[in-house]
């Protein structure tokens, strides 16, 4: 049956027919991987229920629904995210942010409890990562669209926080700064994961082109527009030797690292690859001096 599904779905061009088929096989029967492979491993019959269901699910993913609608989560870091229409994804890309930012701030050994911002926070994937992983910090996640903003606050329920805080709140990310200015050169880090794919452009995945929100894709007509203005929000944000970090596109690092260079306090940017060699994000840090 397994192979059967996941031939439908490599014949629609889905990506990782097997692993989804799996995967989807665990949710129509109310197991987890391991409950499915000692099932088989038995012998067990797939009972006639879960078997309709499955084909159900199947048909979905065939349409090119995301594999993280159709099981209501998706996997990040250790989290299980709660998604589904109206809220980006997260990438496994995207926990490299998490991880930079964790050994930023144990290189930066406040004395004080680490303030971080993160705009454009979506489900609440970094914000709920940073919060949950590290012994004890502040946070707040800016989201303007409603559905991703409620999608994140399910999540924020769902997590134990330890010491640390957090606060989801709506808002413009290319505007907060302006609206906020009581917490200017008041955070440790300021993490984002902007809107970048240019206007014109179009997602290869139908489950990208098609079920993400395109808030949460468009930057503007080179991509780097709303990350350019979330940029110098950052800037104003960020205390001096504060750590700024950006995720964008793989052609897109030069022309961040200009964006960054062109503030009077940003510096030392530069560009890392992500899991597969290509560049994934920018780091900079905020400096008192407007030395280049």
């Amino acid at each position: 049956m397994l192979r059967g599904a996941a031939q439908l779905l490599a014949r629609a061009d889905v990506p990782n027919p097997d692993t989804d088929a799996a995967a989807l096989l665990a949710h129509a029967w109310g197991l987890d991987a391991s409950g499915v492979a000692r099932r088989r491993l038995l012998g067990d019959t797939v009972p006639a229920e879960v078997t309709a269901t499955f084909a159900q699910l199947i048909d979905r993913r065939r349409q090119r629904t995301p594999l993280q609608h159709i099981i209501g989560v998706a996997a990040f870091r250790h989290l299980e995210l709660q998604v589904g229409p109206g809220v980006f994804v997260p990438r496994p890309e995207t926990e490299l942010l998490v991880t930079e930012v964790l050994e930023e701030l144990e290189r930066q050994q406040n004395t004080h409890v680490p303030f971080i911002i993160d705009l454009c926070s979506g489900s609440g994937a970094i914000t709920l990562s940073l919060a949950t992983e590290h012994r004890r910090l502040r946070a707040i996640g800016v989201e303007r669209e409603t559905q991703a903003l409620n999608w994140s606050l399910m999540n924020l329920a769902a997590v134990d926080l330890g010491e640390s805080s957090v606060d989801l709140v709506s808002g413009d990310a290319t505007t907060f700064a302006e609206d906020s200015p009581q917490l200017w050169a008041s955070a440790d880090v300021v993490v984002t994961n902007p809107p970048y794919v240019p206007d014109t452009a179009v997602p290869r995945d139908a489950e990208v082109r098609e079920h993400d929100p395109e808030a949460a894709l468009y930057g503007g007509a080179t991509g780097l527009e709303i990350p350019g203005l979330i940029i110098i929000q950052a800037e104003k944000l960020l205390r001096p030797g504060g750590f700024f970090i950006m995720e964008h596109s793989e052609e897109q690092g030069p022309a961040a690292r200009e964006l960054i260079m062109s503030t009077a306090s940003l510096r030392q940017a530069a560009t890392y690859p992500d899991y597969t060699g290509r560049d994934r994000y920018t780091v900079a840090h905020r400096v008192t001096g407007v030395d280049r």
